[in-house]
């Protein structure tokens, strides 16, 4: 018989990061917040929303207990953020109540921000809060560092899927539309133990009314209305997002369509595009290993370094700022989502801040190469998006004697292999 998840068992270790739950009023009504730890000096606060259908802790619990990512908190403070009604035992509504709409969504945590004494954030957000960090990212770019985009669409609902909407929704019930939303056909009948559990956790804890106000103000969201900017013609007055993203989504994610579609109007000197592969609707569950070590390099190509001792990596004026080093200081790493990727394995030949100093005929500082690296950037193509494979193999690093040009053993000696596809 197949063991069901509990996922009141997943539960985040605080003994030593205080836990502290707020009710913030905002222009259009209250948030609850759950604050782990402090913010500590200038850098951001780490802040999640949640996907219809969950609250923060079914959504992101898996991930932020994982150890990988237990080690990237010790260095910041996360903010995790529950959508109005959507938390543990919410209350109902009351009748007449007017859900916020997911622009007035974003809209409430400026003030969330101000009231927890927040000057900047790096968002992560999965499927309709994705939607809302980067709503937050283009109305307030000042406040938006970088972003983790899970299952985001950045499409308003057409014509065409608002029928279809409605017509399901007169032959299903609210639980098996948000299922769909997050899993695939296949990934319902092949993964029942999460998907049994998922299924149990939308129809018994959360508030199916206040569930159902979440869905329709989702289901009825504008365009993001971004679009790719044009180098050197409109690339400071186009509508786009002008902070580092990392868009993710599973292979068999029902999002794939729209993750691409978003990929293909954002700034690709920017953003990075991971499909995860053996992965479904909920990347954060399924893989939180991977996704934890793609957020660790994320971090780090922002210029946020930390080692395992907890302390920062010291940089000289010849090398760069977004550069990981290995804990001697001697060797690079060379992960630069601001340079371009250059190379797969510790050579003495690290990016500086003058450009690309690795001696690869095929790299180029701020473009893509064909050459390792745990993200690679993807190609400064004109319409013509890309996007990443990711597999990681959890096998130590003395299986792999032999290495391929495009297989690179990252720092904890797993072997991460790329497949680059393009569109």
């Amino acid at each position: 018989m197949t063991a069901v998840l509990d996922l009141s068992q997943i539960t985040i270790a605080c003994s030593s990061i205080g836990v502290v739950e707020h009710d913030i009023e905002t222009p259009h009504g209250v948030l609850h917040v759950t604050m782990r730890g402090t913010p500590k000096g200038s850098r951001p606060v780490i802040l999640t929303y949640h996907d219809i259908g969950l609250n923060h802790k079914s959504c992101f619990n898996t991930l932020f207990n994982f150890e990988d990512m237990q080690e990237i908190t010790s260095h910041f403070a996360v903010v995790h953020v529950d959508a109005p009604g959507q938390q543990e035992g919410a209350p109902p509504f009351p009748a007449g109540y007017q859900y916020p709409t997911m622009d007035e969504l974003s809209e409430m945590l400026p003030s969330v921000l101000t009231h927890l004494k927040v000057n900047s954030v790096i968002g992560i957000g999965v499927g309709a809060g994705a939607y809302i960090l980067s709503r937050l990212a283009l109305n307030e770019p000042a406040l938006v560092e970088g972003l983790v985009l899970i299952n985001v669409d950045p499409c308003a609902k057409g014509w065409i899927d608002w029928a279809a909407s409605k017509m399901s929704g007169w032959t299903s019930n609210l639980v098996d539309i948000v299922m769909a939303h997050h899993f695939s056909d296949d990934e319902l009948s092949d993964n029942q133990e999460i998907t049994q559990t998922y299924r149990l956790h939308i129809a018994q804890d959360i508030n199916q009314d206040n569930l159902a106000l979440f869905c329709n103000s989702y289901n009825s969201r504008r365009d993001l209305e971004i679009e790719r900017p044009i180098t050197g013609l409109n690339e400071d007055t186009v509508n786009t997002l002008k902070c580092t993203s990392l868009l993710v989504v599973g292979d068999t994610s029902p999002a794939v369509d729209a993750v691409v579609e978003c990929n293909s109007r954002l700034n690709p000197t920017k953003t990075t595009l991971l499909k995860m592969q053996d992965c479904g609707g909920l990347p954060q569950v399924i893989q939180p290993g991977k996704l934890a070590e793609a957020f660790k390099y994320f971090v780090q190509g922002m210029g946020y370094m930390t080692l395992n001792n907890g302390k920062t990596s010291p940089t000289t004026e010849n090398q760069c700022a977004h550069s990981q080093y290995d804990p001697a200081g001697t060797l690079s790493y060379p992960l630069c989502l601001q340079h371009g990727v250059c190379g797969g394995r510790p050579q003495p030949f690290p990016h500086t801040a003058r450009g690309c100093h690795c001696r690869r005929p095929s790299c180029g500082a701020g473009q893509a190469t064909d050459h390792g690296g745990v993200l690679l950037k993807q190609p400064a193509r004109e319409n013509q998006p890309s996007f990443l494979s990711l597999s990681l193999s959890l096998s130590p690093r003395f299986s792999f004697p032999r290495l391929k040009d495009r297989d690179h053993l990252s720092p904890k000696g797993y072997l991460i292999k790329f497949r680059k596809r393009i569109y």
